[in-house]
């Protein structure tokens, strides 16, 4: 690997565009793809350079960064029909931001290395658009060390934490772990919400009240103001925050483990995508609890 790599990236969305402003304005040689080239406009105007498919991006790449929305997106854009496995000189590193299942996420990096030679690292993140764009993503990694370790000033572009947890499959495991937390933790926002307003306390001013108390958490000081007042755009959606309950819900049976908390988070989420919330900001899961409260007057 050069001491400059080529960039490639793919998924220009809410987390993809802001990732990729980062790399750009660190002075990286940047590629991109996305299914709808229509979002990639803004970015070429930055200086990236748009690529008609991923395997035409691979060919330019040392290195491809994936942030897609689920197993089979990452699935057609690496294997599938002018995929990036089938570059004539694929990139020797894939780095996926996308949150899948461990056990998924170790077989297609079995396949990508028997295909291509190159070596796969699941690298989900977490901080959100905020983070994204303000370089302060926390990135949790599985991979070989010394790969990890030469990829991370390439990281360090949009992250404030890069931290190897083990073998491919470990980056995902932690992601879930730290889903499960989110959450757990929405859900209690939501309920927390729902009680203080019908109660009649002044909501806007609860986060303030409750700052540097047990209670106090990012998610409370981030999620409780859009509670109040709805955000014009999402920027984490009810449906991808249930496909991590469900790659949760796989992890648990695979390795055994009894759940009391999360099937009930997982069925709130349920509810709200069939109530047409699925691509509604994070924040309003409070109104399903606000629409029963109202059922039992």
């Amino acid at each position: 690997m050069t001491k400059t790599p080529r960039i490639g990236f793919c998924g220009i969305g809410r987390m993809g565009d802001p990732m990729t402003r980062r790399l750009l304005a660190a002075g990286h040689e940047v590629a991109v793809w996305n299914r709808s080239s229509a979002k990639l406009g803004s970015l070429v105007t930055a200086g990236a350079v748009a690529k008609a498919t991923p395997q035409a991006l691979g060919e330019s790449v040392d290195i491809v960064l994936l942030c897609l929305g689920d197993g089979k997106a990452v699935e057609d854009v690496v294997f599938g029909e002018h995929g990036l496995a089938h570059a004539a000189t694929p990139p020797s590193c894939l780095i996926d931001h996308s949150t899948l299942s461990p056990a998924l996420t170790r077989t297609l990096a079995g396949r990508w290395t028997a295909a291509t030679g190159g070596v796969w690292i699941d690298a989900p993140v977490s901080g959100g658009t905020e983070g994204a764009a303000n370089g302060k993503l926390a990135i949790m990694v599985g991979g070989p060390l010394e790969t990890i370790e030469s990829v991370t000033p390439v990281l360090r572009a949009y992250a404030a934490r890069v931290t190897r947890m083990g073998e491919v499959g470990a980056g995902q495991t932690t992601k879930l772990a730290n889903q499960a937390i989110v959450a757990t933790t929405l859900a209690g926002l939501a309920e927390a919400f729902v009680l203080a307003k019908r109660s009649g306390i002044d909501t806007a001013a609860l986060p303030s009240a409750l700052q540097g108390g047990w209670a106090d958490s990012v998610l409370l000081q981030t999620l409780w103001p859009r509670m109040v007042t709805p955000p014009e755009h999402a920027t984490g959606t009810v449906r991808v925050l249930l496909k991590d309950l469900d790659a949760i819900a796989e992890l648990a049976e695979a390795s055994a483990t009894v759940q009391r908390v999360l099937p009930e988070v997982r069925r709130l989420l349920q509810d709200a995508v069939q109530h047409g919330m699925g691509d509604w900001d994070l924040s309003q899961v409070f109104r399903i609890g606000e629409a029963e409260s109202q059922l039992d007057v």
